[in-house]
């Protein structure tokens, strides 16, 4: 695995980096490093926050320094380095594509000169690596997306964006967990709550795992939203 550096962030965290570009050999060497403080915690380590390339370590300095910390994370970052990847969990989220859910549907499959069907099915034939978790509670950062579907963001972004919703910004794809302002191009919504702070855990899902969408249609996408 990829050699780490470490840098202070403030007096109270320290960022241990891989690396500078966004790809799987990187984002598994943070979690590789991430799951072993968890299941290995060192006295003082209080949080941790994995990125795409870089694993955030929030410590309370009156029980760990520094420079003590930064010698345990190097020492464990390289008995990592020939360990295999963990693998993550595959989640499956339904999506009711298009319509009132996805009022976007028809501008991506024209921008990319596909059909709707063709949209949905380049959309929903893969696994998306989760990289990272931000913005909003439960915002999954996924990586994997069919270059083809790639569509600039919107010139003016939306003010309300409905939970569950699915969009596509860039080269990315992802669930808005919470009802927020968005730029993403909304091409369906999922009945599921990726963020539920009722749940125990509240996230659906950690950086790691994979989501995997599957269309649904109307009388599905009710059903799974009237038993949850």
């Amino acid at each position: 695995m990829p050699k780490a550096s470490f840098r202070p962030a403030g007096d109270r965290a320290i960022v241990a980096s891989f690396g500078e570009a966004i790809n799987e050999e990187l984002n598994a060497a943070v979690l590789g490093l991430d799951r072993n403080l968890e299941e290995d915690s060192i006295a003082g380590v209080i949080e941790t926050v994995p990125t795409y390339r870089s694993l955030l370590v929030y410590y309370d300095p009156a029980k760990l320094s520094f420079r003590r910390l930064e010698r345990e994370l190097a020492k464990r970052s390289c008995s990592l380095s020939n360990a295999a990847p963990r693998s993550g969990r595959t989640i499956e989220i339904p999506v009711r594509y298009g319509g009132v859910y996805g009022e976007d549907l028809s501008d991506i499959a024209r921008y990319c000169g596909l059909s709707e069907a063709e949209v949905i099915a380049r959309h929903s034939d893969r696994d998306y690596r989760i990289y990272m978790l931000g913005f909003l509670p439960g915002f999954a950062y996924l990586g994997g997306m069919d270059p083809s579907l790639a569509m600039p963001r919107l010139d003016t972004p939306r003010k309300a964006i409905p939970a569950g919703s699915v969009g596509i910004g860039g080269e990315q794809t992802g669930i808005y967990p919470l009802a927020s302002p968005g730029g993403w191009r909304l091409i369906g919504r999922t009945p599921l709550k990726p963020y539920d702070p009722r749940r125990e855990p509240p996230i659906l899902y950690r950086a790691g795992d994979f989501v995997r969408f599957r269309s649904v249609d109307d009388e599905e996408f009710e059903d799974i939203r009237a038993s949850l």
